[in-house]
């Protein structure tokens, strides 16, 4: 099997092969990394950027799984698997209230929209509660990823102490390293790679 993905971090490239080795190691994973596409989903999606990435996504060979949640509705809209689509059907199929803790203003929007979609779907009607950790992603950016992993895992776990939820959603890809440290919390902290690559790779999806 073939399998094209689309990145805005360049990180994501060893995340999915490290992955496929795990998982499938006779697929073969093509990978399109653009981080200029996050910078301008983050000042707004607009038509170029649209026409750009519906482009490359007609062009890639085989399905296209897209790791960057900003560009999500966009990937989808061409045909592609959004990376977080698996995970947050995994936390709607837990029945009650969902965390959901992103990084990127971008991701807000895309991330909220997805989840609640499922969220309706498996007819759970608790709102899900948003979390945004802004704060961190400079560490992300700068290359600090344990930094910036245990930042986010001390944060989500305050507040995971403050209410009771039956999932915790790492809605970005970037954030996944996070949930080692989370392990011991009373309901499942959800990321998002393996779970699009397993369904990706199974053509669940």
């Amino acid at each position: 099997m073939t399998l094209t993905l689309i990145h805005t971090a360049d990180v994501h490239r060893l995340t999915f092969n490290t992955l496929r080795e795990q998982l499938a190691p006779e697929a073969a994973l093509t990978h399109l990394v653009r981080p200029d596409w996050l910078a301008q989903a983050q000042a707004g999606i607009s038509e170029a950027l649209r026409d750009e990435v519906g482009a490359a996504i007609d062009a890639a060979e085989g399905a296209v799984l897209c790791s960057c949640t900003s560009l999500g509705p966009i990937a989808e809209a061409f045909g592609a698997i959004r990376i977080d689509q698996p995970m947050m059907r995994t936390a709607a199929q837990t029945g009650g209230r969902v965390l959901i803790v992103y990084c990127l203003r971008s991701t807000e929007a895309p991330s909220l929209s997805l989840l609640e979609r499922e969220l309706q779907a498996e007819g759970n009607m608790t709102p899900a509660a948003p979390l945004f950790l802004g704060q961190h992603w400079p560490l992300f950016e700068t290359g600090d990823l344990q930094g910036f992993a245990t930042a986010l895992s001390q944060d989500i776990r305050h507040v995971a102490g403050q209410g009771q939820y039956s999932a915790i959603v790492l809605a970005q890809a970037s954030m996944a390293g996070a949930a080692a440290a989370l392990q011991d919390l009373p309901c499942p902290v959800l990321t998002s790679p393996e779970l699009a690559l397993r369904a990706a790779l199974s053509g669940a999806i």
